[in-house]
């Protein structure tokens, strides 16, 4: 019985933790891909860059960038079955990309549970018998009440100049704000300490078996959202100004798509909407088994995560378009605020102005968005967990996420002081948007252009069974990485110092941000001159190449697939030296963008003939 112990062992290889099933994957990558964004960032990105119009440039954007790097993402994880640090013995040189994505990400899930906290404060509040944001306080200069019905022209005017209470609440009463952080950002809230403990604790949970308890959640945490959306979209549908919001949202403005701006817009949307570049979609897809089909899931999770950007998008100005008709304004430009701002401003505001129950409709919609934050943030704190746990396998589980859980709170404390929504603004920029979308063009190039196309599609074919499309080939190895350089150059020379609030930052906060961004991106000279100094020997160009040369280490884990790989390998290389050396220029072009050629057509006949006989 040992000895059979043994055999299976060295036939497995290395044991990794897996999904129970593909469903669990599925609906964890869907969990994931579907967050915050979709509902408080698209609707508003899409209105401010041309309505209707703008979808034109999104779903082009999503088919060329969106589409692509989720499927590289996954397929490469689950082929080395490693996270997005060990996934670059793709590319040793290169590893600096896995370390810097989680830096990003480890800024991003801290800022994101402080937003959960947010929501888990307004949740709670939703419960109490009148709405607490519905109506001013005492101390709120200019303020008129959120709940104010049966507002007509004339009286609008008297609301020149003065702010709704759902406004003056959630700045004044929930952060606290500050008009400046010149003089520092100030303490804690302590209410809202205990709502970001409560966040992490939820996460902690989800994540405490790692993905065969984050599996079980999935089915929940992808499924429920759905649930309120679609509910929250029949009621905003009939209440009186829906239709008007509808059309503001689609009515295109064609005018816009000759604008550089929008398409820049469009491509950061779908970027971190899909969560690609982050490392999350490596590491869910790194627990699969390595047959699985993750061409048929990225393609389900791309697809739904637009239908529910669209889906939120109708939703939210159904009821905007309720806001603008119980005001009496006519521009919806005053009421619409993007980001944190329509979940905490504006759809409270529309809320309060409810005639039945509005408690419900606010319970809804803040455990809606409640458990996208947790669906997303499991993956965030995952990725990084996995990252800890490839470098060093002994840690126990449990260990490590308890520590990142402790680390992550502590670190989320600066994001809810008076002055934390400055720090978040600073730190979503520099840290994790600016920074992500660099190393993430460095990634598509390493990947396509190091590793090369071929390389990728041969074992793709292997994994899957079945040889890729000339669609991904053009797209992976020419028009993806070709746009993210034009993106990335033109973001870099239309660059503008943030601002939060419309508000410039001081000069020390402008250059924290460049020190947070060079932290992240400075990882990946320094990785490679460190995989250099390791390899050296011989010229300092056989040095170069000697580190970005693909490692042993790349291969499927499982050592019987692994045999069967080489061979397959090894007959590719073959029929290429066949095919090149009678190839002309242009079989060589068609055989780059397709993958096919008529001369390995004539040799795969020539060696069934050889076989038959």
């Amino acid at each position: 019985d040992e000895k059979t112990g043994a055999a299976e062992d060295e036939e497995s290889g290395p044991q990794r933790e897996q999904w129970s099933n593909g469903i669990e994957f599925l609906m964890s990558c869907i969990a994931m891909s579907v967050g915050l964004g979709n509902i408080w960032r698209f609707p508003f990105i899409a209105f401010s860059n041309g309505g209707g119009a703008f979808l034109i440039p999104y779903i082009v954007v999503l088919f060329l960038i969106g589409k692509p790097l989720y499927y590289l993402e996954m397929a490469i994880g689950q082929f080395v079955s490693g996270g997005p640090v060990k996934v670059w013995v793709l590319s040793p040189a290169l590893k600096g990309i896995g370390y810097g994505q989680m830096l990003a990400t480890i800024m991003v899930v801290t800022y994101y549970c402080s937003l959960m906290a947010l929501v888990g404060f307004y949740f709670v509040q939703s419960f109490a018998a009148e709405l607490p944001w519905a109506t001013c306080s005492e101390e709120w200069d200019n303020c008129f009440d959120s709940k104010m019905a049966d507002h007509n022209s004339s009286n609008t005017v008297n609301l020149t100049g003065r702010t709704s209470s759902s406004e003056l609440y959630f700045y004044k009463y929930v952060l606290k704000e500050l008009d400046s952080i010149e003089d520092g950002i100030g303490d804690p809230d302590w209410r809202l300490t205990l709502c970001l403990f409560v966040a992490w604790l939820t996460i902690f949970l989800v994540i405490i078996r790692g993905v065969k308890s984050s599996g079980k959640a999935a089915y929940f945490l992808a499924m429920f959202p759905y649930v309120v959306l679609i509910a929250l979209l029949i009621r905003g549908a009939t209440l009186p100004g829906a239709a008007e919001g509808i059309q503001y949202f689609f009515e295109p403005q064609w005018e816009e798509l000759l604008n550089p701006k929008v398409w820049y817009s469009a491509v950061t949307q779908c970027f971190f909407s899909l969560n690609v570049c982050f490392g999350t979609v490596i590491m869910y897809s790194s627990y699969n088994e390595f047959n699985h089909n993750v061409y048929r899931d990225s393609m389900i999770v791309t697809i739904l995560d637009m239908f529910t950007s669209l889906l939120a998008g109708c939703t939210i100005f159904c009821i905007l378009g309720n806001l603008i008709y119980e005001m009496g304004v006519d521009d919806i430009r005053s009421v619409v605020k993007g980001g944190p701002g329509l979940a905490f401003v504006s759809y409270p505001d529309a809320i309060a102005k409810f005639d039945a129950v509005p408690q419900l409709f606010a319970v809804l919609f803040f455990i809606m968005l409640y458990v996208l934050g947790v669906g997303s943030a499991v993956a965030l704190i995952g990725a990084v967990i996995t990252i800890v746990r490839d470098s060093l396998p002994n840690l126990n589980y449990m260990v490590v996420a308890s520590v990142a859980s402790v680390l992550g709170f502590i670190a989320g404390l600066v994001y809810i002081t008076p002055g934390g929504q400055y720090i978040l603004t600073l730190v979503d920029f520099y840290g994790a948007n600016f920074s992500v979308f660099v190393l993430g063009t460095i990634e598509i190039i390493g990947v396509a252009w190091v590793y090369g196309v071929n390389n990728v599609c041969d074992d793709l074919e292997f994994m899957l069974g079945k040889k890729t499309g000339a669609y991904w080939r053009i797209c992976w190895g020419f028009v993806t990485p070709v746009l993210m350089l034009v993106i990335l150059v033109y973001s870099v020379a239309t660059m503008e110092p943030e601002k939060y609030n419309d508000q410039p930052f001081p000069t020390a906060a402008y250059a924290a941000g460049w020190i947070i961004f060079t932290i992240g991106v400075a990882q990946l000279p320094l990785w490679a001159v460190f995989v250099m100094y390791k390899k050296r020997g011989g010229s300092f160009l056989e040095t170069i190449m000697s580190a970005f040369q693909t490692s042993e280490l790349w291969r499927p884990q499982n050592n019987a697939a692994y045999k069967k790989w080489k061979d397959f390998k090894e007959k590719k290389r073959r029929e290429l030296e066949l095919i090149v050396r009678d190839e002309t220029v242009w079989q060589k072009i068609v055989r780059y963008a397709t993958g096919y050629s008529p001369l390995r057509s004539s040799i795969e006949e020539s060696n069934n003939t050889q076989d038959k006989y």
